[in-house]
């Protein structure tokens, strides 16, 4: 279910990094106007706020972030996104955003057509409103007003940028299935023995008609399984503490972040 390949580098030059600081800056009013507004921000002390900015700078130096359905994209909503697209990789590295470079923003949620067969073979077109969309080596597809919501107003367990992050991240094996590219120091039978358990229990308190610990959507499938328990990890990780404790140590061990 949860399969590993190896883990990728992550170390850009400082030299380069100052480089770009100087040459994509964010004017200091912006900065904090949206920053102190983003409630996920609030763990952070100093330094990881100033490696935040950082990151940010060189997302949106890196990544084209543009309006679909007529929506016109401020600096400021540049900002929201790349903020969040940030945080989970904030101790991992740059490296691991490579592969892609847009993001396309709809105003609200956006339809997408799939090709779906019935229990008798036949091919269906199915269209589904959808908050978010990622693709393996194509742009990330988001709601503005599921961003903004998410950025300003969280609820426990949502958060579509972050949601979309971990598509990508689990992605960089060479398939969204669950399992990203763990790092050397982590052992690979634990982290597939707590999400393997973790998935099982959820799909059993469905089966049995129990409320969820976690958003049944998890269920769906490993890779939906990974990057809704991100969300969890970011927004709501006093819930994994309470439920699911060593999957909450190897969301730790892989972002490399404590968030409770």
């Amino acid at each position: 279910m949860f399969n590993q390949k190896h883990p990728i580098p992550t170390l850009i030059p400082r030299w380069r990094l100052r480089r770009l600081i100087k040459k994509h800056p964010i004017a200091h009013h912006l900065w904090k106007s949206v920053t102190r507004r983003i409630q996920l921000l609030d763990r952070l002390d100093p330094v990881e706020r100033a490696q935040l900015r950082a990151m940010v700078i060189w997302f949106l130096a890196h990544k084209t972030i543009w309006g679909a359905d007529g929506l016109t994209v401020t600096a400021q909503m540049k900002l929201v996104v790349a903020t969040l697209a940030c945080l989970p990789v904030l101790k991992l590295g740059f490296s691991y955003l490579d592969g892609w470079s847009e993001v396309i923003l709809y105003p609200g949620a956006f339809r997408v057509s799939h090709a779906r067969s019935d229990e008798f073979g036949l091919v269906h077109d199915q269209a589904d409103a959808l908050s978010g969309e990622s693709w393996l080596h194509g742009p990330l597809v988001l709601s503005w007003e599921d961003v903004r919501q998410n950025a300003f107003r969280p609820q426990s367990g949502r958060n579509v940028v972050i949601h979309e992050i971990a598509h990508k991240l689990d992605g960089l094996n060479g398939a969204m299935n669950g399992m990203p590219p763990l790092h050397r120091t982590m052992i690979r039978e634990n982290w597939t023995q707590s999400f393997t358990a973790a998935f099982q229990h959820l799909q059993q308190q469905l089966a049995a008609g129990q409320q969820p610990d976690i958003n049944p959507y998890a269920a769906t499938d490993p890779a939906e399984f990974f990057a809704v328990v991100s969300e969890y990890f970011f927004t709501a990780p006093q819930v994994l503490v309470r439920h699911h404790p060593e999957l909450y140590r190897q969301l730790a061990g892989f972002y490399r972040q404590q968030t409770k």
